[in-house]
């Protein structure tokens, strides 16, 4: 676990700075080259395609991992916007939330214990 938790917090310290060369070098509005990208039909536009579906994923499995709560709904559209910038740090807390408990971690509290 302690290996995992220092994979997540490279991953954390690494997306921050990263994003913030990229944002200074180019600006901060993402959206117009993601969706242009995507438009054009290129290479960089199947990746953000195949990269979106990952995004759904990991947020539709936080608002699952909520059961659907409003609170859950709200992370999941969080965790679609926000990418690994907010996974990372997600899994890192409930890393320590459950105590290292993969199990836990994944299916919930509730799902863990059936």
């Amino acid at each position: 676990m302690n290996a995992f938790r220092a994979l997540l917090a490279l991953m954390i310290f690494g997306i921050f700075v990263y994003t913030g060369f990229v944002g200074i070098a180019h600006g901060w509005n993402l959206f117009p080259v993601f969706f242009g990208d995507i438009f054009a039909m290129t290479w960089p536009g199947q990746f953000n395609v195949d990269f979106s579906c990952f995004l759904i994923l990991s947020g539709l499995w936080m608002a699952w991992r909520h059961h659907f709560s409003l609170g859950g709904l709200v992370l999941g559209a969080f965790g679609v916007v926000g990418g690994m910038s907010l996974l990372a740090p997600y899994l890192l807390y409930l890393s320590f939330r459950t105590k290292g408990d993969i199990k836990v971690m994944l299916l919930g509290e509730k799902r863990a214990k059936i």
